[in-house]
């Protein structure tokens, strides 16, 4: 199958940070070389292995962040392998590393030492918190990114006696990847008009704290601490809790409350197709936001309607959930374009029927173990197409 970037080589540097990225590319047809020093990138050590039994190709952790690459060997603390290396590029459209600032350069292969040679190579270094400044030394992990990039800050629960919740599944480095992958295309359209390619220096504290969204920008602009609010943004007031136990027992959330005009005629005609609307109290707010046109966000800081309108909203989805099983709720409440959801067990969301529709579950061949292991499959769906996901190279495998 060919992907949307076929014909694109990317040689990449074994990291755990930014190991996303190279995915990405690869699994969306780019051929991406991964280089691994000697006995092989000490993610292959990384548990679960499968049928927990430990080996360099047996780690589940590599075999997911290093899907549809090829792989190589270099020691690129030798004369050789520097200049086996150095082959590699000739040919190459992106080199991406993740390394310390400072190792390359004192290896004489830092982006400097090879931009005359390679003047349209593009080079993606992924930090935590960038090449240069006054922290770019600091030892850095995935949780100690999330705390001072503001994501620990702002998730966790209403009552704050508990403590913030850390996020699962390398929250911090996927969101410096993302970047690393956004500008390196950009970089890469770039090129296809000047020629040149480019260094990008990617800061995994500074992305993960632009996409704090409220949280930054309450504190930079209006000089006020957010605070923690379960299932909801973080926000300097208090707003109203979200959840809701459906018919069936399962936990749901009501998403945003409806603003728009035609969000609160979905809720009012939600109610009256269930034959709820004479048993709703707040149904007349309901329908005072029909009549208005719904109501802003700037409103509820200070207009006594809008917030009981608002308000209302959400008191008619908790309404709903409350006498409806989840997936009903969810179902019908994405159908009228109300933006509710099902808080699902990672289970119940790999059985989800959406995610097979859109193809999320991906058959992958290991011919070495005469098996296929399913997979999750491209996180974007788009009018081009995905490459062909395969199975992390076997160390030096090519």
């Amino acid at each position: 199958m060919k992907g949307l970037l076929e014909g694109i080589r990317v040689v990449e540097l074994a990291s755990e940070s930014a190991a996303f990225a190279g995915k990405l590319m690869a699994d969306f047809g780019a051929d991406v070389v991964l280089v691994e020093p000697p006995g092989g990138h000490v993610t292959r050590t990384y548990e679960p292995f499968l049928d927990d039994i430990a080996g360099p190709e047996r780690s589940l952790f590599f075999w997911n962040y290093n899907t549809s690459k090829r792989g190589v060997v270099l020691d690129l603390g030798t004369e050789a392998d520097r200049a086996r290396f150095d082959e590699l590029l000739v040919t190459a459209d992106v080199v991406l590393e993740a390394e310390a600032p400072g190792r390359l350069s004192s290896l004489g292969i830092d982006h400097d030492d090879f931009r005359v040679r390679h003047p349209r190579l593009i080079w993606t270094a992924v930090t935590p918190f960038g090449r240069s400044g006054p922290r770019s030394q600091e030892a850095a992990t995935d949780i100690t990114l999330m705390a001072s990039g503001g994501i620990a800050w702002n998730c966790g629960y209403d009552d704050h006696a508990l403590p913030p919740v850390a996020g699962n599944g390398h929250q911090a480095f996927h969101t410096g990847s993302l970047y690393a992958v956004l500008a390196t295309l950009t970089a890469l359209v770039h090129r296809d008009v000047s020629g040149a390619g480019q260094f990008i220096d990617v800061n995994i504290n500074a992305a993960v704290n632009v996409t704090t969204e409220a949280g930054s920008y309450e504190w930079l602009v209006a000089q006020a601490t957010v605070q923690r609010q379960t299932c909801r943004h973080a926000t300097v007031r208090p707003t109203t809790a979200s959840l809701a136990t459906a018919a069936d027992g399962k936990i749901v959330h009501t998403g945003v409350p409806p603003r728009p005009q035609r969000e609160f005629e979905a809720l009012v005609g939600w109610l009256k197709d269930l034959g709820l609307d004479d048993q709703f109290e707040e149904r007349f707010f309901l329908e005072m936001g029909v009549e208005r046109g719904g109501v802003h966000l700037h409103e509820l800081a200070g207009n006594p309607e809008a917030q009981a309108i608002f308000g209302a909203g959400r008191e008619g989805l908790r309404f709903i959930a409350e006498r409806l099983d989840a997936q009903e709720f969810f179902l019908q409440g994405q159908s009228r374009g109300l933006s509710v959801g099902i808080l699902n067990a990672p289970e119940d969301v790999m059985a989800d029927p959406h995610f097979a529709a859109r193809g999320f579950h991906v058959e992958v061949e290991h011919a070495e173990l005469g098996r296929s292991f399913v997979y999750p499959g491209l996180p974007f769906k788009g009018t081009a197409a995905g490459g062909e996901i395969r199975r992390a190279p076997l160390l030096g495998s090519g």
